[in-house]
């Protein structure tokens, strides 16, 4: 008899301990069986890439454009604003600020791109037809109010527009050879972008003009850091001459000291711009990618330099990435222009709520540098959506961990990563680089599966 209750004791430790080692483990949580190794393939994510150039002339009446270069294959535009009409350098007649069916115009260029899931570095210039045309420029003041009068379109479409680039001055609006283009006129108008935009980048053609708008000097930059509650955190560089020489053309006196010093800036904002000269060593596969990482590089023109362009193209990568061994060059850069994420661990623990944490790697030369929102998305065994949680804003942190109230059942689970709705339809969502995951109808990354 007391053999068999010793057993019977025994028996109910035993389960007692199956039991509490089962919570224990689910718990900890379940790894999901995911791939989590990074695809060659070719994403189209929000406010990064090679991008087409949209020409756009702006007149009293509005503006006109051509809508057929928006594509499929393309998500980033830059929108080459000739506003040289309201100058009196142009017109002959007077200064004018922009119409109202000018800034309408506007406004119904950035819904038209909104709407098509597109994003748009902008760019104002008083070149006529971005000829290459120099001191076409209104007074100062005129300048300023133009600024005010776009930015109150601007601010409207802080989601679609990736950057600023403050242009105004020179030919092509790059910052250059015009009587006008010297910090007095420079400063004042990046001050004015700043002043007037929320939430949108604003970056100027050189190094110095960041200098200058700080207050400082070349010899300064060493130990400069950039307050995150300054206005001078959301000014940039863009860079039209691009690897085509030591200084770029005149844009860098130090390379070497001023990349480290603008890094600073681009871990958070855009860079980019257009490469050239065809002869130039410096982008050579070997030589450049280092630096595209350090300057985090995030857009660059898909047409220009065409004779560049072609030299990555026929190119082949041989780096330390092993599966791009034997992709070309240009696949390797536009794959790693800007952020690009990579899932590389999934964990569901389930107890009252379900936690699921996740690992990503950014093997971008950029970072996510917008705030982006976050949905969990259940669906059945035949790809219908049961319930869907809002959950953490997404920051492009390495580990993300989210906790959601559950309904009985068994589900797949997806995690939309968004920029906003229009209409009930998700925009400017992120895709991670992982085969398998990516449900196009759902716009959202599959993370795993589970039983409730």
């Amino acid at each position: 008899m007391k053999i068999k209750k010793f057993l019977s004791l025994a028996a109910v430790v035993a389960a007692v301990s199956v039991l509490f080692f089962s919570a224990c483990a689910k718990d900890a949580g379940e790894v999901q069986q995911l791939d989590y190794t990074e695809s060659t393939v070719r994403i189209n994510n929000p406010d990064q890439g090679f991008y087409r150039p949209i020409y756009v002339k702006a007149t009293e009446d509005g503006l006109t454009y051509n809508k057929n270069i928006v594509n499929a294959e393309t998500q980033l535009y830059h929108l080459r604003v000739d506003i040289s009409a309201f100058s009196k350098a142009v017109n002959g007649a007077a200064d004018k600020p922009l119409t109202r069916p000018a800034l309408d115009g506007l406004d119904e260029l950035l819904s038209f791109l909104r709407g098509k899931d597109k994003n748009a570095v902008i760019r104002f210039a008083y070149d006529p037809g971005f000829g290459g045309s120099k001191d076409k420029e209104p007074s100062l003041p005129t300048i300023l109010k133009h600024v005010e009068q776009t930015c109150g379109v601007l601010n409207g479409y802080s989601d679609a527009v990736t950057a600023i680039e403050a242009g105004l001055i020179g030919p092509w609006g790059e910052m250059h050879s015009s009587k006008i283009a010297n910090a007095e006129n420079i400063t004042p108008i990046a001050d004015k972008f700043l002043t007037q935009t929320e939430n949108i980048p604003v970056l100027v053609r050189t190094p110095k003009m960041i200098y200058d708008y700080l207050g400082i000097t070349l010899k300064d930059i060493d130990n400069f850091k950039v307050g995150k509650t300054d206005k001078a955190y959301m000014l940039g560089l863009y860079n039209d001459g691009y690897l085509g020489s030591d200084s770029d053309l005149g844009t860098y006196t130090d390379r070497e000291r001023e990349i480290s010093f603008l890094s600073g800036q681009t871990n958070h904002l855009p860079f980019g711009g257009e490469v050239v000269v065809p002869d130039s060593k410096l982008h050579d596969i070997d030589v450049c990618l280092p630096e595209m990482h350090k300057i985090h590089l995030s857009y660059l023109n898909a047409e220009w330099n065409d004779a560049v362009i072609k030299k990555w193209k026929n190119s082949t990568y041989g780096g330390e990435d092993k599966n791009y061994n034997g992709k070309t060059a240009f696949e390797y850069i536009e794959n790693r222009m800007g952020y690009r994420f990579v899932l590389t661990n999934s964990v569901f623990a389930l107890s009252d709520n379900l936690r699921i944490t996740l690992k990503l790697k950014n093997v971008g030369f950029g970072n996510l540098n917008k705030i982006k929102r976050a949905k969990l998305i259940f669906t059945d065994e035949n790809g219908e959506v049961k319930f869907e949680r809002e959950a953490e804003d997404f920051l492009g942190e390495e580990e993300y961990s989210v906790t959601a109230e559950t309904e009985s059942g068994k589900y797949t689970v997806y995690l939309r990563v968004y920029g906003g709705e229009e209409g009930g339809k998700p925009l400017y969502c992120v895709r991670f680089a992982n085969d398998g995951l990516w449900n196009e109808t759902l716009k959202a990354n599959k993370i795993g599966e589970v039983e409730i």
